[in-house]
């Protein structure tokens, strides 16, 4: 089974777009150490998505 995480990023490591909207913190989704999905700017959507991820993998 592979590994999922929330990997959250600040200041200069948020991408540009998200920092002129405002945003200081991201997070991510991360499947085996790499990126899958991302970026989102709350914690809540992070985890909606690791949640839909852990799903879909459970049914392969």
């Amino acid at each position: 089974m592979p590994r999922i995480d929330i990997m959250s990023m600040v200041g200069s490591a948020v991408p540009a777009p998200l920092r002129s909207s405002g945003h200081l913190a991201c997070w991510y989704v991360v499947v085996d150490g790499e990126q899958h999905l991302g970026p989102y700017v709350s914690p809540d959507l992070a985890r909606d998505a690791k949640r839909r991820v852990e799903r879909r993998l459970q049914l392969h």
